[in-house]
């Protein structure tokens, strides 16, 4: 765990900025000690990362949060998508280099204004919003956010659902009760999220196994092997087993 102060160096973004974040629910801090002091663990540095790499970016804060909140965020996807942008701004940057040099050698020649054209960049993260953005479940996400979605909250009673699978783990992820959590999964994530299918819980359940920090934060939840356990009863469920 770091403090907001180590966080801080460690980062170079200003403490007011990281309370900031936690003011509007962009990186809320792992843990609050009775003292009031601000802990972050190496997943929400891990989150920070993607914050500071999405601003670099020039991504808005408020579309940032709904990329990043997204139960199917994919960390792996967004970073190649963030390698792919940050290619192309560096190329960029490289011929608004060699033009502004060129000024500097020969003096103004031509009135040329290509190299400040940004419309690439634009269109591929306008790809990335759509990517993020432009489905029916999340609009339907993003109509409740607006009616006071609260992510911290939801995250930890997500995680509970999951604590309460991981104490049955010793039962076959057929059992009846096991079964039963998974459908009240389902049905959390339709009442917080959006409507959550069987072809779209499907999909979750796969990515609670290959999305390292998916496994990581379910397994804590519920225990080393917890992610690969719902993710054999969600896969029964969703074949109607």
């Amino acid at each position: 765990m770091k403090t907001v102060n180590e966080v801080s160096k460690l980062t170079g973004v200003s403490v007011r900025t990281l309370h900031h974040y936690d003011a509007i629910g962009l990186l809320k801090p792992t843990q609050v000690t009775d003292a009031g002091y601000r802990l972050y663990d190496d997943m929400a540095l891990a989150r920070l990362q993607n914050i500071l790499l999405f601003r670099e970016l020039k991504f808005p804060l408020k579309e940032i949060a709904q990329i990043l909140d997204r139960p199917d965020f994919d960390w792996r996807e967004a970073l190649a998508q963030q390698i792919a942008l940050l290619t192309l701004e560096h190329k960029r940057l490289g011929k608004l280099i060699r033009f502004a040099r060129e000024i500097q050698e020969k003096g103004v020649t031509k009135m040329e204004f290509d190299v400040f054209d940004r419309s690439e960049i634009e269109t591929y993260k306008e790809e990335i919003v759509k990517r993020w953005g432009d489905t029916k479940e999340y609009k339907e996400f993003a109509e409740k956010e607006k009616a006071g979605f609260d992510g911290t909250q939801n995250a930890k009673e997500l995680m509970a659902l999951f604590a309460e699978l991981g104490k049955r783990k010793n039962l076959p992820p057929s059992d009846p009760s096991v079964q039963e959590k998974i459908g009240a999964l389902q049905q959390f994530i339709t009442e917080h999220y959006y409507t959550c299918s069987k072809e779209i819980l499907s999909g979750l359940g796969q990515m609670y196994t290959q999305d390292e920090r998916f496994r990581h934060n379910i397994d804590l939840a519920g225990g080393e092997g917890c992610a690969k356990f719902a993710e054999e009863a969600i896969a029964l469920y969703c074949a109607g087993k």
